[in-house]
């Protein structure tokens, strides 16, 4: 069931993309997806509202390789299809921006139902189920949560005890050290990685 605009708004609930691409946010169709826009609109969503150190913000791209990186090194025989949706988890973002887990809590359900609908569209666009089984999602969560407490103290200004508190604190990855990419290099890497991920799939 489509989720529809409340009565008194505008109709139009379409995002245009570079790729010429109009993408119904609030029924959006696997149709309508193309990576290039994803890997385009994540490069240039900044994580923690900007708030990191460093020349260039931190992008949600960036992130994403990050988490996939992160599911290879905790079970380094994950299936492919686990490690794509590792790197497409925030893809949404590309066109609703990555909220700060404050203000998701703040909105509600009616952001999460967006944001699983445009997770289920992209999902189906790259021959992955709409929803990853529940040993892959857990997988991919352990990973989101390392990498943010690992941004969180190395790049948003968190203390190691604050980081632990929030995100827990992992083991075995006090060698990774994290500097923000300018978007252009997020945007190829990010790319790169996908085609790797799904050549042959």
């Amino acid at each position: 069931m489509a989720i529809r605009p409340r009565k008194g708004t505008s109709a139009r609930a379409w995002q245009r993309m570079l790729s010429g691409r109009r993408l119904d946010l609030l029924d959006p169709s696997p149709l309508d997806v193309e990576i290039e826009d994803i890997a385009h609109g994540l490069s240039r969503v900044a994580r923690w509202n900007g708030q990191t150190s460093g020349g260039w913000a931190y992008s949600v791209a960036q992130h994403s390789l990050l988490v996939e990186g992160l599911v290879g090194r905790f079970r380094p025989r994950a299936p492919r299809a686990w490690r794509l949706a590792a790197l497409l988890h925030d893809a949404p973002e590309y066109v609703i921006g990555d909220l700060i887990t404050p203000f998701k809590a703040a909105v509600g359900l009616d952001y999460k139902a967006l944001e699983a609908r445009l997770q289920a569209a992209i999902h189906l666009r790259f021959g992955l189920p709409a929803r990853p089984p529940k040993s892959a999602a857990a997988l991919i969560k352990r990973a989101d949560r390392a990498a943010a407490y690992l941004e969180a103290t190395q790049l948003a200004g968190f203390s190691s005890v604050e980081g632990h508190r929030f995100f827990g604190r992992p083991r075995g990855l006090d060698e990774l050290r994290l500097d923000a990419w300018p978007p252009t290099d997020a945007k190829n890497r990010f790319l790169s990685r996908f085609a790797e991920l799904t050549t042959g799939l």
